[in-house]
């Protein structure tokens, strides 16, 4: 039998063991492992709080499919939100996509700044603004990031609820409208109405409310924050090549997805509107898939054109730094730079007169790889799990049908053409591992995983030898 003295010793080499462990994570596996925590918290929440369901409880599988779609800002559902969950459910829900919007390492670190302790070097690599952006210190962020985010969703909340109150009442608009407004500003998608937004399709004003918080919160808040340094002119800062490409981006996509959604859409989905009200819903077509996931319309309805048109949007989602996923606006825009340079014969790729670093280009390209492999083998395991055998005379529409729940899950869009309660159990696990990838960042995950963070380099080059492409 060990003495207390023993046990006392054991206790504590175990605790300085852990606390190494702990030490020892690079950035990568601690965003890693936040969102995996907030993951398992959510799940366990789902599954042992009383009070959250007006019927049955939801299965493990389930209840760890909507945890992750919820904390990973996603939005799609096997239950409907409205009917199945009781309003502490929905609260609880809610938490979820606001802890997974903002991040768990986020909140931590405000709490650290709270308490007036500096920030260590891993933290600012941690939550830290980018290299491209090094006049943003990471403690000026994240206090950005906070007041941002209260200040748009309560501003938000209280616009939609002005413009709801006329169609439920003052009481019944408050709810929703603030639900609305976090989900919107996190890009998560969830609704507590049964049919997203179609209930409110009417409504021009919350539309186009709805419409601003979503491109707020998928700029990212990098580029608010250096925003508001330039428009209030402090400390001579300039506007960023990071900045310029995001709103540029963002506003070819915007523009352009809505005229391509008004041409196709406007004798279909768009002909149960007045005319007046079509733009309004095709400028929604175009700014939800960029990873909101709201619906104002049945995507089981739109053209296949449409559904391709949302698909390349959701796949390009949203900016860096912000909760929207996909591949990201700044990554395709340095693939279209890199394109036009090599069509030019320029050896440098560039854009607004600034050099891309060439190392940047690498990560971009790799990333848009590492995505298409992903989301393909995903696809593929889909296929097997959900049509199985089945001839293609028979399934028709079941590939169009998964692949863009495929690209709805890892670009954390929530879109669906209406079978992800259908799906089977492993495949919802399959979406919920997507949605938790395309949360994180494949790029993040996979340095998450390597054996050694510091591992030498070996200054070894093998000889040069070339091949034919094209």
């Amino acid at each position: 039998m060990p003495s207390p003295g023993e046990i006392l010793e054991a206790l504590e080499r175990e605790a300085a063991r852990s606390l190494s462990i702990w030490r020892r994570l690079t950035a990568a596996q601690l965003l890693v492992a936040s969102f995996l925590v907030l993951v398992t918290f959510g799940t366990t929440l789902l599954l042992a709080l009383p009070g959250l369901y007006t019927g049955e409880r939801l299965s493990f599988v389930d209840a760890l499919f909507t945890a992750t779609s919820a904390v990973c800002v996603t939005g799609l559902v096997v239950v409907d939100t409205a009917t199945y969950f009781t309003p502490l459910g929905q609260a609880v829900l809610l938490l979820l996509i606001q802890l997974g919007g903002l991040g768990i390492l986020t909140l931590t670190t405000l709490v650290i700044l709270m308490l007036g302790r500096p920030l260590t070097l891993r933290a600012e690599a941690v939550v830290g603004a980018s290299a491209a952006l090094p006049h943003i210190k990471a403690g000026q962020l994240i206090r950005g990031i906070i007041g941002y985010t209260l200040a748009i969703e309560l501003v938000g909340a209280f616009l939609l609820w002005l413009a709801w109150t006329p169609r439920f009442s003052a009481l019944d608009a408050l709810w929703p409208a603030l639900f609305h407004a976090i989900s919107a500003f996190c890009n998560a998608g969830f609704s507590v109405f049964s049919e997203s937004l179609v209930r409110v399709s009417g409504d021009a004003l919350g539309l186009v409310i709805m419409m601003g918080l979503i491109v707020l919160g998928g700029l990212g808040f990098l580029v608010l924050e250096e925003l508001h340094l330039w428009r209030w002119g402090r400390g001579g800062v300039r506007v960023s090549l990071h900045t310029r490409l995001v709103l540029v981006a963002t506003l070819i996509l915007v523009a352009g997805g809505a005229l391509l959604f008004a041409a196709l859409e406007w004798t279909n989905t768009l002909a149960a509107f007045p005319a007046a009200l079509r733009p309004v819903h095709a400028l929604f077509l175009s700014i939800t898939p960029r990873t909101a996931g709201f619906n104002t319309v049945g995507y089981a309805e739109l053209t296949n054109a449409s559904l391709l048109l949302t698909m390349i949007l959701m796949i390009i989602g949203g900016s860096p730094g912000s909760t929207a996923g996909g591949l990201k606006t700044t990554t395709v825009a340095l693939l279209v730079a890199l394109a036009l340079a090599r069509l030019r014969g320029r050896v440098a790729t560039s854009a607004f007169r600034r050099t891309i670093p060439e190392g940047t280009i690498q990560r971009a390209i790799g990333l848009a790889v590492f995505v298409l492999v992903l989301v393909n083998a995903a696809l593929l395991i889909l296929q097997i799990t959900e049509v199985g055998s089945l001839p293609h005379s028979q399934a028709q529409g079941r590939f169009l049908q998964l692949a863009f729940e495929a690209a709805s899950a890892f670009n954390t869009v929530g879109l669906s053409m209406g079978i992800t309660p259908d799906l089977s159990a492993a495949g919802r696990v399959i979406l919920a591992m997507l949605m938790f990838v395309g949360r994180v960042g494949p790029l993040t995950l996979v340095a998450s995983m390597a054996v050694a963070a510091e591992r030498r380099v070996v200054r070894l080059r093998y000889a040069t030898e070339d091949v034919v492409v094209g």
